[in-house]
């Protein structure tokens, strides 16, 4: 289920996710899947999502959505990932210039965890604890009594990424993504291993400590594309994601940010708090 700020239960598309379940809950779905994620696959889909071929699929996927374009700006798209990576006007996503305040990364669906010894993360149908997530175990016990946010884009969000702090970046890592079917004739979840591709940025934050941004693709097709910066800037656009659903991560130390506390109470009953890039999540502080 996913809410919006005022409470208000938020209707999602559902054949995304009835796709994905048929593909990882049968036999036959997940032997689809061995083959759409190997990487002659992927590639070939790339080209065609930038190709302009692709083109044809814009105006019923828009349809389709309720895509409010009005937001974004006008311009002929010369393939389906020119429109899947469309700029939002000027305006349209302003951050506040306070220092105190925590700002959403991505147009998102967003889940709230407190980080300890037990928390295991759920991003994109995959369970992972922060020293899997981050393959650094030290980097992660940093985290320790710290928060995780996980912000889900869907196909039909914004798929730019902003910084939502001034700071020094310290340094980028990243991972290749893992898919591996153990049993494919087993018809239940469980003979899947997968990580996602995913890369992270860990940053000094001039307001909210050593924090890490973490960008997570789609297992087909989904590219992260970062540009490459010395400086996090509050609001900067940070990246984009290509076609694919996709995530963003943000992860911060113990006693540096109070979340807002309808996306707790949301999270805690395992609700999604949608929020737009820009929109306040938290304060600075305990």
């Amino acid at each position: 289920m996913i809410k919006d700020r005022q409470g208000h239960i938020v209707k999602e598309l559902e054949g995304q996710n009835k796709l994905l379940k048929k593909l990882y809950s049968t036999s036959a779905g997940r032997c689809a899947l061995k083959i759409l994620v190997s990487p002659f696959v992927t590639h070939l889909g790339g080209l065609y999502m930038s190709s302009p071929f692709s083109k044809t699929s814009i105006s019923s996927f828009i349809k389709n959505n309720d895509i409010d374009m009005s937001q974004y700006e006008e311009k002929k798209y010369k393939s389906y990932n020119d429109f899947f990576t469309r700029r939002i006007k000027d305006g349209q996503r302003s951050f506040d210039d306070s220092k105190d305040v925590l700002m959403a990364p991505a147009d998102s669906k967003l889940t709230y965890y407190p980080i300890n010894d037990d928390t295991i993360l759920e991003i994109k149908d995959t369970k992972y604890q922060l020293k899997d997530l981050l393959q650094d175990e030290t980097l992660a016990k940093e985290y320790d009594g710290g928060i995780c946010l996980v912000f889900r884009l869907a196909v039909d969000d914004y798929h730019r990424y902003s910084y939502v702090d001034d700071g020094q970046i310290v340094f980028h890592k990243k991972i290749k993504g893992i898919f591996h079917t153990v049993n494919p004739i087993a018809n239940d979840y469980y003979p899947i291993y997968k990580m996602n591709s995913r890369e992270y940025t860990v940053i000094d934050s001039n307001n909210f400590g050593r924090m890490i941004q973490m960008e997570v693709g789609a297992m087909m097709v989904g590219k992260i594309v970062n540009y490459k910066h010395s400086i996090a800037t509050k609001g900067e656009e940070k990246g984009y994601f290509e076609f694919g659903g996709s995530t963003v991560v943000l992860i911060l130390k113990k006693d540096t940010v109070k979340i807002d506390d309808d996306i707790i109470n949301n999270s805690s009953e395992n609700i999604e708090t949608r929020v737009l890039l820009g929109q306040t999540i938290g304060h600075k502080g305990v």
